[in-house]
């Protein structure tokens, strides 16, 4: 257990260039206690001839649990003629939750044209899809989306639709950027905050969209004392899942990353909550 919270998850994007049974091993051999997926795991384990089954198969054979189950992007401000298909790809991304174990399912906004009202309802609507499943949503805003770019508008977003299976997935990376820095969600209640994903900023403008600058803590700039301290304050006990994607990561073995996130990690924590 990761001091006061459920434990560390690795996120796979992490090590994108991985192959995933090697990516599990590496997170379990470097001391994860969970992974995080993505859509997109699962899509390249089909394209590789893997059974749905078979890919859940090599999840629970790893040993680790699973922090979240990430789906589609882009079903937040769909137009009418792609929803459905979006909305049926959140149906199966809880489908393999549930089938993990796992309560939580994660998406990011993504693109589309749709008007921010449409945008509640279809929040509303995808709240009750997971109510259905038994699971949680939880949604995160990226400081370079065209609308939702900060915590504020996210938390309106959600706030609107009243659907109390939705909450939101709080990214270090993106508080950071977005200026929120360390303490700086102070105002949010705890009850809102579903899921933690982190990495480090370098002191220096991002290198991309989506960014994959990302770094280990302790790297950047990111105050993880004041991070981890106000979310232990808020009784958040949920998974820290690092999702650090970066092309100096990809070129590395996966196994050498994982172990310096987890070591990082750690020393954060011990300095967060020393004595």
């Amino acid at each position: 257990m990761a001091h006061r919270f459920a434990g560390l998850a690795l996120h796979t994007w992490t090590v994108d260039t991985t192959p995933f049974e090697a990516v599990l091993i590496a997170a379990k051999a470097a001391g994860f206690e969970a992974i995080e997926l993505r859509r997109v795991d699962f899509k390249r384990c089909h394209e590789r001839g893997l059974s749905n089954d078979a890919v859940l198969a090599l999840v629970r054979d790893s040993g680790l649990k699973v922090s979240a189950v990430g789906t589609e992007y882009g079903w937040t401000f769909a137009a009418r003629d792609d929803r459905e298909r979006l909305f049926a790809s959140l149906e199966e991304a809880c489908t393999n939750a549930v089938a993990l174990d796992c309560g939580t399912v994660m998406s990011g906004i993504g693109p589309g044209a749709a008007s921010f009202e449409e945008a509640v309802a279809n929040v509303r609507r995808a709240g009750e899809i997971a109510a259905r499943h038994g699971l949680r949503l939880a949604l995160e805003y990226q400081f370079q989306h065209p609308i939702v770019s900060s915590l504020d508008i996210l938390r309106d977003l959600v706030g609107r639709a009243g659907q109390p299976t939705v909450g939101l997935l709080l990214d270090a990376y993106h508080l950071q950027r977005g200026g929120r820095p360390g303490r700086g969600f102070d105002d949010v209640p705890g009850s809102e905050i579903f899921c933690v994903q982190y990495s480090d900023v370098p002191d220096a403008p991002p290198v991309s969209v989506p960014p994959t600058d990302r770094l280990p803590p302790g790297k950047g700039v990111v105050r993880w004392s004041d991070l981890l301290q106000s979310l232990a304050d808020k009784g958040y006990r949920g998974y820290l899942s690092y999702e650090a994607p970066n092309p100096a990561h990809w070129a590395r073995d996966a196994a050498g990353v994982a172990r310096e996130g987890v070591q990082t990690t750690r020393d954060a924590l011990d300095r967060a909550f020393e004595g």
